[in-house]
C-alpha cells in the first residue's frame, strides 16, 4: 500500500493525535510524524472514522506541536524483523537492540498482532516441563503448550522465581531445541540488569531473547512489548520447530498502561477504572500460546502479575484466571518466614496436570502422591489455625503429627535454594520421605503398592 501524507492535525491530547480529512487509512496502521524541526516520531492508528483517524503516539509528546507536522500513514502495521540470530539478544519494547549489538539481519518481518490459532488445530498439552522447583513440578505441574500464570504481590520474589524458571525449564526425555522468550514491562533499571546478568552468568542467554521495557520508557511501549515477545516466539516455535517458554512480567504494568490509554481516549471505565475490553485484550495475548497439531514447535506461557493489595479478586488476576489454565500463587506470610519460593500450594492449581504426569512422563506415583501431599498439608494448616485459637495442648497426637508435617513440608518440599535445580524424581522422593510422618492408615489417596514401592516406611513408634 502506498504511503499517504497529511498536515491536517486537528488536536493533540496526551499520547493521542487526531488527524482530520484522511481516507483509506486502516486500523493499527503504522504512522510516521515529521515535526517542523525535522525530528521524527512514530505512532499507530487507534481508531478510524469516515473523515478522521485517531493516532496513538509511541514516544513522549511533551515537545510535539501540531503546527507544521507532517503525518505519513505507511500502509502497514507494526512489525518485528526475525531470524534465528534473535536468540541471545536483548531488545527494548519496540524490538530495537538494547545490548549494544547491531540490529539482526531479518529473514522476514512479521506483524506483531500475530495470527490466531484455529481452535480445531490446537493440540492438547500433555508433555511435562521440568522447572526444577518442587512446588511447581510436584503439585502444580506445567505442561508443554500450557498457559500457567504466577500471581504475586509487591515485594515478593517473583523476579527471582521467573529467572529461575527461565534458567532451568526443560522438556524431559526430549532432545528438541528449547528456547526462552522473556518480556519485562515497567521494570526498574536494576531489575533489568539482574535479568541480563543472571542469564549471562548461567549461560542461559544463548537460548534466550529478552524484550525489556523499563519504568522510565514510554508507557505506550508496554502495550507492544508482550506482542513483540510472542511474535518472536511464534517464529521460533512454528517456523523453526523449537519449544519456546514465554515469560511475561509484569502484566499488571501492562494493564495499567492500557487503563492510561483508555482514560486518554475518554472511554467509559469498567471495574476499578480499567477498560471494558480488558478481558478481550488479555485474551488476545494469552491465547497466542499453545501447540498446533502436526507442528513440532510449541509455545508455553507463564504470565506473572502483582496483585494490588494482594487481592485475588482484582480485575487483572481475576480475568487472567478465566483465560488461563490454573495459577501459581506466591504468599506473603511464607516469604516472611524466609521460605523461597513462597508458593502457597493450596490455592495454586494446574488444570492440565492429570494429562502431563504419570508413567512414561514423570513417574507412575506422581498424581496420587501429589493428592496425598496436598491433603496432608491442608489438614496440617487447619490444625495450625486451631492451635492458634485453642493452644497446642488441646491437640491430639495425630493432630500434632499433621502439624509437624505442615511445618516440615514448607521447609523441605516448598523451600529450596534459588539456584537449586531438582529433578522430578528427587521432588517425588522428598514427598514420600515427608509422608513417613503420617501413619499408613491415614494415607488414603495413594495405593498400597505405591506405599510399598516408594514409601520405604518405618512406622513411627507410639
Amino acid at each position: 500500500m502506498r504511503a499517504k501524507e497529511y498536515t491536517t492535525v486537528k488536536e493533540l491530547t496526551g499520547p493521542l493525535m487526531l488527524v482530520d480529512k484522511v481516507s483509506d487509512v486502516a486500523y493499527q496502521e503504522l504512522v510516521e510524524i515529521e515535526l517542523y524541526n525535522g525530528e521524527r516520531r512514530r505512532g499507530r492508528v487507534l481508531e478510524v472514522t469516515s473523515e478522521a483517524a485517531l493516532v496513538q503516539l509511541f514516544e513522549r509528546a511533551t515537545e510535539l506541536g501540531v503546527k507544521g507536522a507532517q503525518i505519513k500513514f505507511l500502509g502497514k502495521g507494526i512489525q518485528l524483523g526475525v531470524s534465528e540470530d534473535i536468540l541471545g539478544r536483548v531488545f527494548d519494547g519496540w524490538g530495537r537492540p538494547r545490548d549494544g549489538a547491531p540490529p539482526i539481519i531479518a529473514e522476514e518481518r512479521l506483524d506483531i498482532e500475530g495470527r490466531p490459532i484455529n481452535p480445531e488445530a490446537r493440540a492438547y498439552p500433555v508433555e511435562f516441563i521440568q522447572t526444577g522447583i518442587s512446588a511447581i513440578d510436584g503439585l502444580t505441574t506445567l505442561s508443554r503448550g500450557q498457559k500457567l500464570p504466577i500471581f504475586s504481590g509487591a515485594g515478593l520474589p517473583h523476579i527471582q522465581v521467573a529467572a529461575q524458571i527461565a534458567r532451568q525449564a526443560r522438556v524431559l526425555g526430549k532432545e528438541e531445541e528449547f528456547g526462552v522468550v522473556f518480556a519485562a514491562m515497567g521494570i526498574t533499571f536494576e531489575e533489568a540488569n539482574f535479568f541480563v546478568s543472571d542469564f549471562e552468568r548461567s549461560g542461559a542467554i544463548e537460548k534466550t531473547t529478552l524484550f525489556l521495557n523499563l519504568a522510565n520508557d514510554p508507557v505506550i511501549e508496554r502495550i507492544s512489548t508482550p506482542r513483540m515477545a510472542l511474535t518472536c516466539a511464534e517464529y521460533l516455535a512454528f517456523e523453526k520447530g523449537m519449544h519456546i517458554l514465554v515469560i511475561l512480567i509484569d502484566m499488571t504494568n501492562y494493564a495499567e498502561a492500557l487503563r492510561e490509554l483508555s482514560a486518554a481516549r475518554r472511554e467509559v471505565p469498567a471495574r476499578r477504572g480499567y477498560p471494558g475490553y480488558l478481558y478481550t485484550d488479555l485474551a488476545s495475548i494469552y491465547e497466542r500460546a499453545g501447540r498446533i497439531k502436526e507442528e513440532e514447535g510449541s509455545i508455553t506461557l507463564i504470565p506473572i502479575l502483582t496483585m494490588p493489595d494482594d487481592d485475588k479478586t482484582h480485575p487483572i488476576p481475576d480475568l487472567t484466571g478465566y483465560i488461563t489454565e490454573g495459577q501459581i500463587i506466591l504468599q506473603r506470610n511464607l516469604h516472611q518466614k524466609g521460605i523461597y519460593p513462597p508458593i502457597n500450594v493450596l490455592p495454586s492449581l494446574s488444570r492440565l496436570m492429570d494429562e502431563g504426569v504419570g508413567e512414561d512422563k514423570t513417574r507412575e506415583d506422581h498424581r496420587e502422591l501429589s493428592n496425598q501431599l496436598y491433603a496432608a498439608y491442608a489438614q496440617g494448616m487447619e490444625i495450625r489455625e486451631l492451635a492458634l485459637v485453642m493452644g497446642e495442648a488441646t491437640l491430639s497426637e495425630m493432630d500434632k503429627k499433621y502439624l509437624r508435617f505442615a511445618d516440615e513440608f514448607e521447609q523441605e518440599f516448598v523451600s529450596q535454594a534459588e539456584n537449586e535445580n531438582r529433578e522430578i524424581e528427587e521432588t517425588l522422593d522428598i514427598g514420600w520421605n515427608l509422608l513417613k510422618m503420617i501413619p499408613t492408615p491415614e494415607l488414603k489417596r495413594v495405593r498400597d503398592e505405591f506405599i510399598e514401592k516408594y514409601g520405604n516406611r518405618e512406622e513411627p513408634k507410639e
